[in-house]
């Protein structure tokens, strides 16, 4: 891996953490708002921003009451619905469309959030998943217009 994909992983992680544990109340648990979820977007522009994602949602996690089972399914969840969005760039044109895309494979796969959150709390696997992924889709869909003005100014598909 190149430094300058290093450096800029490291940036984007090092963001994700850190409004992460801003709010970190609201980035736990049945009912989520993790505002830095925003930043899934960003394999739309450029598919190895991917490292950078997943590097932050790992540590993120790592200050998770819950742990390992964070750990495991939020990190492995993460990885499933960017590499989803990855692939699909093949048969979406338009980065509004493929950010849609995303937003809607991101709130799909809350189901693996809300199967941790039934294995680890006991909480309704139905109702768990209704809340988390209506917290997803809040965030992702606010991220879209946010994330298309940062690329104006900031180029995510040249960064790396």
């Amino acid at each position: 891996m190149k430094i300058k994909t290093m450096a800029i992983s490291g940036i984007i992680a090092a963001l994700y953490v850190a409004v992460s544990l801003l709010i970190a109340p609201l980035a736990y648990s049945a009912i989520q708002f993790r505002i830095p979820e925003m930043f899934n977007h960003l394999v739309v522009f450029n598919k190895k921003l991917i490292f950078g994602i997943v590097l932050g949602v790992f540590v993120t996690n790592l200050f998770s009451p819950l742990g390992m089972y964070d750990l495991f399914f939020g990190v492995s969840q993460s990885i499933l619905a960017l590499s989803i969005t990855i692939f699909s760039a093949k048969f979406i044109s338009g980065i509004f469309k493929r950010m849609v895309f995303n937003t809607l494979v991101f709130t799909f796969t809350m189901f693996i959030i809300a199967f941790e959150l039934n294995l680890a709390l006991e909480l309704p696997f139905l109702l768990t998943w209704l809340t988390v992924a209506i917290g997803e889709f809040v965030v992702m869909a606010i991220g879209i217009p946010i994330m298309m003005i940062l690329n104006k100014r900031l180029k995510f598909e040249k960064l790396i």
